[in-house]
């Protein structure tokens, strides 16, 4: 299989993505904000009053997808039913290191029950081991979730963990995904050792060009590191601060305030 490997220049020409022309066309008004914005509660000890209240933030705000653990989606599915909001949910979280099988199955219940949006976690592990089989064993465990997935009309993003690669695993990583379907180059699950960072989104979108989207995630809390996220080549970000993230957007435009201002 063919992988990028460190020496490889990244893929430009008739698959780039304009990320300053995205940027600049979502950063125009907090609709446009908000419709990249995954509404995100992943923590372990989130109630079902919490659940409900991003639900209720998502509608009200058009978020791309309210983003919940597994045990939430028939409940977040029965308050967005009605709304055209998504469902999101995560898959093998935070670890990566759960048996292809039962990511498969867990995307089929998840699905089943009314998710949309798959969140699956790249099998760390595998990749940093280098061998051939695991570089396969990983692509497999991606394309099982996706075939499923795919078939009931859902997407796939893919978890990298970008804080525990290398700059050459990255690449492997990504185009690993991307052959197995990925709808999505992820960054982070925000419970390991750091979160999204511009050259990782860059690097990312780089080899994912306009195949696949890019998500940002993990420590994004404010427009500003939105606005960078989205300059360095983000199409989706997931963040817990999303409503204060378009609120801040919202309030610049009353003040006058460019929406693309570029001191962000």
């Amino acid at each position: 299989m063919n992988t990028l490997s460190i020496t490889d220049p990244l893929p430009h020409g008739p698959e780039h993505f304009d990320a300053a022309a995205f940027a600049t066309y979502t950063l125009s008004s907090p609709q446009n904000l908000a419709a990249v914005l995954d509404h995100t509660l992943l923590k372990p000890d989130a109630t079902r009053t919490q659940v409900l209240q991003l639900c209720h933030e998502a509608a009200e705000h058009r978020f791309a997808c309210a983003m919940i653990n597994p045990t939430w989606v028939s409940l977040a599915a029965a308050a967005l039913q009605g709304t055209g909001i998504p469902v999101g949910v995560v898959i093998g979280f935070p670890l990566g290191a759960t048996l292809s099988v039962s990511k498969r199955e867990e995307t089929a219940h998840m699905l089943k029950h009314g998710a949309h949006d798959i969140d699956m976690v790249l099998n760390v592990g595998l990749l940093k081991s280098g061998q051939s089989a695991d570089y396969e064993a990983i692509r497999q465990d991606i394309h099982g979730v996706v075939e499923i997935a795919h078939a009931e009309g859902a997407i796939v993003k893919v978890i990298l963990e970008t804080c525990l690669l290398t700059f050459e695993e990255k690449l492997r990583a990504s185009e690993l995904a991307l052959s197995a379907g990925a709808d999505f180059l992820k960054t982070s699950t925000g419970f390991s050792t750091g979160g999204a960072t511009a050259d990782d989104i860059g690097l990312l979108r780089g080899v994912a060009g306009a195949r696949a989207g890019v998500k940002a995630s993990g420590g994004i809390r404010s427009l500003a590191d939105a606005t960078t996220m989205l300059r360095a080549g983000a199409s989706r970000i997931g963040a817990s601060a999303s409503v204060k993230i378009v609120n801040e957007l919202a309030g610049n435009a009353v003040e006058g305030t460019p929406s693309a201002n570029p001191g962000y």
